[in-house]
């Protein structure tokens, strides 16, 4: 597997200036990079479309691009299933603020989650908010054309969308051509499947892969887990899978503190496989 398909991404650099994150990247031979829009980096509310095109240069001096950028939405205010219609409505408006970024960025993909619902309301009130929120997103991306992603979340972040089956529940329904989906590692463990339950569930509608070791859980760098990560990379092979990966890591903190060591940790053992 060719390792320029394994995208370089700041979810470790966040204690750390932007220029050090794509002096790594480009350092460690990436080519294409997978953006987590965070402050100070880059703040997806107050990024304006000026300092989106200033990154996307500063990137292409190193000879980079980027190719995703994965706003924050787990753990703020931000749910796109929210019962609150005005926090709904702000989550929206930050979404397609981001699918602007992404033009700007030219930037091919934008990752969605599905918010959450109430625990004690009805899940389909939820699933209908979260359905229509991100058909919304998706219009209005497609027009700028940027093509979104929509990952599965563990259950203690959604109670909506935890595994292959309702991931493709929910792309089926919103019916959107240019929403697909990600395969996280971790989502799918936690949730006991395999790459093979998400290809049969999702086929070619799987985009992009979150790569990334856990306990099951967890976003650890290759080695520090138990996941047969190997062996998913062999599965996605097999299952004709020729997008981008992304080693997403962001579970432990000591990955803050020397973040570069720990994407080299990941390279070396792919290169090792």
């Amino acid at each position: 597997m060719e390792l320029a398909r394994f995208t370089g991404s700041n979810f470790a650099y966040q204690h750390l200036p932007f220029g050090r994150f794509l002096d790594d990247m480009a350092a460690l031979g990436r080519e294409r990079l997978e953006l987590w829009g965070i402050a100070p980096q880059l703040h997806v509310p107050e990024l304006s479309d000026a300092g989106a095109r200033a990154v996307r240069r500063r990137a292409a001096s190193r000879g980079l691009s980027v190719a995703c950028l994965t706003p924050e939405q787990v753990m703020y205010p931000v749910n796109l299933a929210s019962p609150d219609t005005a926090l709904r409505a702000r989550s929206v408006a930050m979404f397609r603020r981001a699918a602007e970024l992404c033009a700007e960025l030219e930037a091919e993909l934008l990752l969605l989650t599905p918010g959450r619902g109430f625990e004690d309301e009805p899940v389909a009130a939820a699933w209908r908010r979260s359905a229509d929120a991100i058909g919304e997103i998706t219009s209005y991306a497609a027009a700028l054309g940027v093509t979104c992603v929509l990952e599965a979340l563990q259950r203690v972040e959604s109670n909506l969308v935890n595994d292959s089956r309702t991931l493709a529940g929910m792309i089926g329904e919103i019916g959107a051509p240019n929403l697909g989906a990600v395969l996280d590692t971790v989502a799918m463990a936690v949730a006991g499947e395999s790459v093979d339950d998400y290809f049969d569930a999702l086929g070619d509608r799987v985009r992009h892969v979150h790569l990334i070791d856990g306990r099951p859980a967890g976003h650890l760098a290759w080695g520090d887990g138990e996941l047969p990560l190997a062996g998913y990379l062999e599965a996605l092979e097999r299952r004709g899978y020729r997008g981008l990966m992304t080693f997403e890591l962001f579970g432990d903190g000591t990955y803050a503190m020397a973040p570069r060591a720990a994407v080299e940790r990941c390279l070396a053992a792919v290169s090792r496989r």
